[in-house]
């Protein structure tokens, strides 16, 4: 995990609440995501951790959306 991040409580988050732990490459994928919003950041994170986007279950994406959402650095 990328060390004094402003980000390492959104990255800590997704991979404790929702076994997303993401590589080094991974994240700095899902941080250049997030200025074109949080749904094209949730596909990269799925994506980064090897899930298939397209046949990822609802739940799955509202939950990554929803844990980027709460952690997001103000």
């Amino acid at each position: 995990m990328t060390t004094g991040s402003q980000y390492d409580d959104l990255f800590a988050a997704l991979c404790t609440e929702l076994g997303h732990c993401l590589h080094d490459k991974g994240q700095k994928r899902v941080i250049a995501a997030l200025p074109s919003g949080l749904d094209a950041t949730v596909k990269v994170v799925l994506e980064a951790d090897g899930v298939d986007f397209l046949n990822a279950p609802g739940s799955l994406k509202r939950a990554v959306r929803d844990c980027l959402k709460a952690n997001l650095p103000t």
